[in-house]
């Protein structure tokens, strides 16, 4: 095991569910979290961007729990250990920013220990991380990318990726006030049991969204976005969530559902490469609009934000000493301004 001075590393946000599936569904997006972990004298943590005045710097934050995790997979001592963390990603808002600063942890400390996961047919970084997390929805598009459908056998888990149209655009809906009480709470407002009228209403939504995906058919998902296992209880603490949703499906999106937990929604349309499209058949900005003023009338202030999916996941930017041999390189990632949300 070739261990490590310093390495950087990028994981995407995420939004899990996708309206019926539940613990079930998440998709990467093109919006990041870049986390630096260095070997130092004393333990320090600098946190830049969204949530840097809200995310704890002590042994509680995620980041931190996913590299000594990393360690002790390793069997090595942590030692001091210098964080520096740059995030686009909103905090508690549903984007998946805790399962972010985990698998980025995660990863950190496994390039830093040098130890090497087995990956085809064992998937143990998913393994590890979906333990930490309790369901694999959030961390399998963040480590794989892409639309991720997984699930547990009762012994491990397994993800499996599903296509996305390339003409896919993502319009976000994103509040001023982060959720109240967290994802754990929000989680025990759902029913322990449900009925069978319920059950099947949602596996017939899953799997007509499934295949809408695979066959690039995102009008259809307007049929099946609904929910009936989490949204609605939800929206009992968060009022803009159907109002929201029906402002964005007013305004042409294709489908609109709760990011996770919330208070973020997502609404999905067509036109990726909107710089050559026509004005009048672009809808992402009209989508937008009618998002903000919808949750502006019941008094949820809040942004709009076009983003696209990502087919790639967790990633190392640069290692010292490198990654590759001194014989084989690779291109250094291209540097663009951290935009704040």
């Amino acid at each position: 095991m070739t261990e490590r001075r310093s390495v950087t590393v990028r994981v995407p946000a995420t939004s899990a569910n996708l309206g019926p599936g539940y613990d079930v569904l998440g998709i990467s997006l093109d919006i990041w979290q870049e986390v630096t972990v260095e070997r130092a004298e004393k333990f320090s943590m600098h946190q830049e961007g969204e949530g840097s005045d809200k995310v704890p710097t002590d042994k509680t934050n995620l980041i931190i729990k996913g590299c000594e995790r990393a360690f002790a997979m390793a069997n090595k001592k942590v030692p001091p250990l210098k964080y520096h963390v740059v995030s686009q990603i909103p905090f508690m808002r549903g984007m998946g920013s805790s399962s972010a600063g985990l698998v980025a942890g995660l990863l950190a400390g496994l390039a830093l220990t040098g130890l090497e996961l087995g990956v085809d047919g064992e998937e143990s970084l998913l393994q590890v991380a979906a333990e930490i997390e309790g369901h694999p929805d959030n961390v399998s598009p963040a480590i794989y990318g892409g639309l991720q459908m997984g699930l547990h056998t009762g012994e491990r888990y397994y993800t499996q990726r599903i296509r996305v149209p390339n003409n896919m655009q993502c319009v976000l809906f994103i509040p001023d006030e982060p959720k109240k009480g967290g994802t754990e709470k929000n989680r025990a407002l759902l029913k322990p049991m449900i009925s069978r009228a319920d059950a099947v209403f949602n596996l017939q939504r899953l799997a007509f969204l499934v295949s809408c995906f695979e066959r690039g058919d995102l009008k259809g998902l307007r049929l099946a976005m609904d929910d009936k296992l989490h949204q609605p209880q939800r929206g009992v603490i968060m009022p803009h969530v159907f109002q929201v949703i029906n402002a964005a499906l007013g305004a042409g999106a294709c489908g609109a559902y709760l990011s996770g937990a919330g208070p973020a929604v997502m609404a999905i349309c067509e036109g990726r490469g909107v710089i050559l499209q026509e004005k009048t058949k672009r809808t992402e900005e009209r989508i937008g609009q009618a998002m903000v003023d919808a949750a502006a009338r019941i008094g949820c202030p809040g942004r709009a934000f076009i983003t696209y999916p990502t087919q790639i996941g967790a990633h190392v930017v640069r290692a010292d000493p490198p990654l590759s041999s001194a014989s084989l390189h690779r291109f250094s990632p291209f540097r663009a301004t951290t935009a704040k949300f």
